[in-house]
């Protein structure tokens, strides 16, 4: 494989490129390709708490990525806010997180994308969970998006 150069665009070719069906998808497009299990649903201003949330703790090496270190982690007896990618598959890969987390008493929520996810943590890679623990640094926005994960409607 070789690496290709891209040509350099302006910015209102850019925006014209984005809404030809660019890279970047819109909340009511992401929530199209949910899977039937992804409930409690972040809102789409609540996503964007917890995606700041989780870069702010990427920051400081506060998070647990991926299925088998949070499952791990929550084991322990770990705390903090677990964000589930609502578009995974197959289900099957993650779908005992959220009884763990009930079982637990932690609070959980599904986001529409497991692209943005990863990369809200600093990586390149998707990711289907993430666990962010709390931490001085960023309290306010980690207690923010703790109350409002708290007082989403718990799936039956």
């Amino acid at each position: 494989m070789t690496k290709v150069k891209r040509e350099k665009v302006s910015d209102g070719e850019e925006a014209a490129a984005a809404e030809a069906g660019g890279p970047e998808r819109s909340y009511a497009e992401l929530v199209a390709h949910l899977n039937p299990i992804a409930q409690p649903l972040a809102s789409r201003k609540l996503s964007k708490k917890l995606y700041k949330c989780v870069k702010k703790a990427a920051k400081g090496k506060n998070i647990r990525r991926g299925v088998k270190e949070v499952q791990k982690f929550i084991n322990k007896g770990e705390k903090g806010i677990v964000v589930l990618a609502g578009d995974t598959l197959p289900i099957d890969v993650y779908s005992h997180l959220p009884v763990m987390c009930e079982d637990r008493n932690l609070p959980y929520a599904y986001i529409p994308s497991k692209v943005d996810l990863g990369s809200s943590a600093g990586s390149k890679r998707p990711t289907c969970v993430i666990l962010i623990k709390p931490h001085a640094d960023y309290q306010d926005a980690y207690d923010e998006c703790l109350d409002e994960v708290s007082h989403l409607p718990k799936p039956l």
